[in-house]
Formats: structure tokens, C-alpha cells, sequence
């Protein structure tokens, strides 16, 4: 796909697939399923897994909040092995569910519209993590269910842990022009989304990863060894650009506040990015607006506890 095409609203992201023998009123009374996956998820996870995969625990790393869930879960068959951080979730709201009993053959889960962004990065050459499998659970009634299997990036870190351990291990002037290409290889792929009216929306460091090996050298190049992560609310808004241009820059600025990021660092970044002195203004008015947030929930947060 072209990245630069204009792409319909989200829950159009998938093609449609005929359903020939679920009906409305089957729908309400049984429901229905959409179901996403690559060969190897469905060798190693068994026949089986869509009656499971809502309900099996995960390996480790568990985290749940308000009817959600995300986890690891590693497969192993024989010498084969599958690693995926699957997300889960059990209650989605009943407008959508409306929506997914009616038109059954749209993404309307969560988890499938982030399947179908991570598809789109990766055939417009963006680096991102492989989505192995994911789908949405329509009815009885307008409940909606959907999850999304990544596979795991292995022996790979999130910036605000690959700064500073590079700044760590590498001497000064060796770290400065490790800066330097991460620095230029930020700009390019948020130039490049943003270019084409594509936003993040959560352009923060912890969701950009690069190999743990890059924090012991300086590569020869950085293209292709940045990942992005968590796509859930990529979307193309051409006639909001300005204002997500502002909210992603915003975002990236505010969370580069980890030791090994200077003042020097950011200047470059601009000068890199470009876009002039105004939108400067307006992202640093938006840094300012997260820092202020955060400062004020961190002073919520001790008087509510108490």
C-alpha cells in the first residue's frame, strides 16, 4: 500500500470477508468471530486457540487494568519458539459492540485495528514489531471481546533504558556520535510519518526500541534498527496535521527527559526536523502543558494514598 493514500476511518482498515452463513439474528443470539493470524501462531498455539486464547493465562509479565490485559506468552513446540506479548481485551463498550454485530466484517476491536496499522507500517517499510495474530469475539447480544498477539522483540530495549546504559558503556566521544545517528534516524521516521499526515499519537521514547548490543558501539547506520511500538492510534489526519504534529513532537519531547539527553541533543533534533520557529513554540507550550500534568498527579498521588 502506498503510505501516502488516504486511508478510511479505522474499523475500514480490513478488507471485507464475506461471512456466508451468519446472519443478524444469528449474531444476536450466538455471535460471531473475525480471526487474524501468521503460520507458525497457528502450528504452535493449537487447533483450538480461538476457543483459548481470552481465557489462557500468560507466561509472565502480567499487567491488567479496567477490563484489559497485556502479557508475555511464549510457545514452544519441539526446537520451535514463539515469544508475543498478547494483549486482551473483555470489555469493549456497546457502541462498538452495535456496530460489530451489524457489520461484522470490520475491525471494531481494539487489538485487529492495531493489527491492521502494524500491517500497514511494516508493507510502507517502517520498522515494527510482527503482529502473529489477533481478532475480535462479536455477541451473543452487542458484547465485544478482541485481542492482539506482537511477537516479541527480542534482546531489543526501550530508549529511555537504551540512553542512559549507552552513556554508561560508551566513552564520551563515542556516545556523542551514537547521538547523533539516533538522533538523525528519530527525525527521519517521524519526518516521514508526518510528511504524510500519519501520527503516532503516543510518540513517546519508551515506544521506540533498538537492539542491546547498540548500546555497547556505534553502528555504521541507525535505518532499520529503531522499531516503533504500540500503533494503536496511528491514523492519518490531514486535516488535523498541525495539531498531532504538535501532540507527537510534544510527546517525544517531553519523554527524552532520561539521563544522556541534553539540551544540545534536542537543538540538533530540531534543526534536523525542521518546521520553523513557530511550531517550535507550539511544542514546547505542549512539553510544558505534560510536564505540569505530571507534576501535578505526583502531588496528587501521595495525599491520595494517605
Amino acid at each position: 500500500m502506498d503510505p501516502t493514500t488516504r486511508t478510511p476511518a479505522s474499523a475500514r482498515f480490513l478488507p471485507t470477508v464475506r461471512d456466508p452463513v451468519s446472519s443478524l439474528w444469528h449474531r444476536l443470539r450466538n455471535g460471531t468471530r473475525l480471526l487474524r493470524h501468521e503460520p507458525d501462531w497457528n502450528r504452535l498455539a493449537g487447533d483450538d486457540w480461538p476457543d483459548r486464547v481470552m481465557t489462557d493465562p500468560v507466561t509472565d509479565r502480567l499487567h491488567e487494568k479496567q477490563g484489559r490485559s497485556i502479557g508475555r506468552l511464549i510457545l514452544t513446540q519441539g526446537r520451535s519458539r514463539l515469544g508475543v506479548y498478547l494483549k486482551r481485551h473483555y470489555r469493549l463498550g456497546w457502541v462498538r459492540g452495535l456496530l460489530a454485530t451489524l457489520f461484522p466484517n470490520r475491525a471494531w476491536s481494539p487489538g485487529l485495528e492495531e493489527w491492521q496499522r502494524l500491517k500497514w507500517a511494516r508493507d510502507a517499510g517502517f520498522p515494527v514489531p510482527r503482529a502473529v495474530a489477533a481478532g475480535q469475539y462479536v455477541g451473543p447480544g452487542f458484547r465485544l471481546q478482541g485481542f492482539l498477539a506482537v511477537e516479541e522483540l527480542y534482546g531489543m530495549l526501550p530508549l529511555h533504558e537504551a540512553v542512559p546504559l549507552a552513556a554508561e558503556r560508551l566513552d564520551a566521544a563515542a556516545f556523542a556520535r551514537w547521538k547523533c545517528g539516533l538522533t538523525a534516524e528519530l527525525v527521519r521516521l517521524s519526518r516521514r510519518l508526518h510528511d504524510q499526515k500519519w501520527f503516532h499519537k503516543d510518540l513517546y521514547f519508551c515506544h521506540f526500541y533498538v537492539p542491546e548490543d547498540l548500546t555497547r558501539r556505534v553502528p555504521e547506520g541507525w535505518p532499520g534498527r529503531v522499531f516503533m511500538i504500540d500503533l494503536h492510534r496511528l491514523d492519518r489526519h490531514p486535516l488535523r496535521a498541525l495539531w498531532f504534529r504538535i501532540k507527537d513532537l510534544g510527546q517525544l519531547l517531553y519523554s527524552s527527559d532520561v539521563a544522556g539527553v541534553t539540551a544540545r541533543d534536542r537543538v540538533r533534533f530540531w534543526k534536523l526536523y525542521g518546521g520553523g520557529s513557530l511550531l517550535r513554540r507550539f511544542v514546547t507550550w505542549k512539553w510544558k502543558l505534560y510536564r505540569r500534568n505530571h507534576r501535578r498527579r505526583q502531588s496528587v498521588a501521595p495525599r491520595s494514598a494517605a
